[in-house]
């Protein structure tokens, strides 16, 4: 029987406990807050998408970086072993749009509990308000961990730590500096799955779109472009279509990306013509600002026309061919002055971190330190919105766990 310390009660390392207690072996979880998965509780604006119902291929499909690494995981521990785990431990569950799958009481908390229990059942031990200060490492080997208590001796260490992402629940970078200290490279980190701040768009604040392409390009090409729903905010915009952006722009600078709204998605440039044309004539006589509520919702308005260079107050009878021109061009190419994207405060996770070309894919484990594994957020493996990001937590908690042999 080893000794494990586990040190986060998050997702992957209340599943990371789990597994290596399920082995036979002597878990101890060192969490520094009072309670366990206190990420956890606010994801999924508290009802936690705790994993996407699809196949493993389709899986990798919507992760971001780290999918040559997670090939194996993810097919070790598919989405549908997440499933059956929490459901074999209690907890009901549901999938909705998307194939994302909640808990039937729509609760985070009790998934929270259905792992917490989990590993009770196995005989995990807690230890809440322990702040891991430091790993101890002699020639190469875990010795165990240091806190303000003192020294807990240790076979077997995993680092659950998470991120930077929400850094009020806990997750402040301790993982990160461990494994620098244990010799370890770090990726540097990044906000991603988070809103774009842009100037220029004040008026649109509150407006959701239902229908509307996205898209962005750098250095003259295309690296996004996808049909969905957006939100503008006071500092920008944000919703599905932008968080999925900013995990694919969050290592580039956000400053020199080209992005760009379609208002009109069904409609081609010479529909739109078309259309636009019908518009005016109908309402020859009123003003621009009031025609175009008929194409757009009031606060797009006047960005819209300020975009085209239309004044506002200009009747539909007196737009010109290349007025009308660059009004298509606004409603399909609508520019968006991104200047950075929001911070780790609203951020769902932390892109970046342990190099996983350092880390043994089947085992989680170091190849630098014996007895030494990471899994989790703290890892450099990140994916889109959907419940793809809670999947490798339980999937590398799981398999970081279940390597470890009494």
């Amino acid at each position: 029987m080893k000794k494990v310390v586990v040190i986060g009660a998050g997702a992957s390392g209340l599943m990371a406990a789990y597994a290596a207690a399920q082995n036979g072996n002597d878990v101890t979880v060192a969490e520094k807050n009072e309670k366990a998965g206190k990420k956890l509780y606010i994801t999924g604006k508290g009802r936690c998408n705790l994993t996407n119902a699809c196949a493993p291929e389709e899986f990798l499909e919507n992760v971001v970086r780290g999918e040559r690494f997670l090939r194996g995981v993810i097919h070790r521990f598919p989405p549908e072993r997440t499933m059956a785990f929490m459901e074999e431990h209690g907890l009901a569950l549901k999938t909705e749009r998307g194939r994302r799958v909640f808990p039937l009481s729509d609760h985070a908390s009790d998934v929270t509990k259905t792992l917490v229990r989990a590993c009770e059942e196995v005989g995990v031990r807690f230890l809440y308000g322990m702040e891991v200060q430091k790993i101890d490492i002699l020639q190469g080997t875990v010795r165990g961990i240091i806190t303000p208590q003192g020294e807990i001796f240790a076979d077997s260490v995993i680092v659950a730590t998470g991120g930077l992402s929400y850094p009020s629940t806990g997750s402040t970078g301790d993982g990160y500096r461990f494994a620098a200290e244990c010799g370890h490279t770090v990726i540097p980190t990044v906000p991603s799955l988070t809103g774009l701040e842009a100037d220029g768009i004040s008026e649109a604040q509150g407006i959701s779109l239902k229908n509307c392409v996205l898209r962005a390009s750098y250095r003259g090409k295309e690296i996004f472009s996808e049909f969905g729903e957006l939100l503008f905010t006071h500092y920008g915009i944000s919703g599905p279509l932008v968080l999925s952006l900013s995990a694919r722009i969050n290592r580039l600078p956000v400053s020199e990306i080209s992005v760009g709204i379609d208002f009109k998605p069904a409609l081609e440039e010479k529909q739109l013509d078309e259309r636009l044309l019908r518009d005016f004539s109908s309402r020859k006589n009123e003003q621009m600002k009031n025609v175009m509520r008929g194409l757009l919702p009031s606060g797009l308005v006047l960005p819209v026309l300020r975009n085209a260079e239309i004044s506002p107050e200009r009747q539909a009878n007196g737009i010109t061919r290349a007025e009308r021109i660059r009004l298509a061009a606004a409603l399909k190419h609508f520019p968006v002055r991104a200047s950075s994207l929001r911070g780790y405060n609203e951020a769902v996770v932390t892109s970046g971190g342990v190099d996983v070309a350092e880390l043994d894919p089947k085992t989680m484990s170091s190849r630098k330190i014996s007895g030494l594994s990471f899994c989790g957020e703290v890892i450099d493996a990140d994916a889109l919105t959907g419940g793809y990001n809670l999947q490798i937590a339980f999937a590398t908690g799981y398999i970081a766990g279940s390597a470890i042999k009494p």
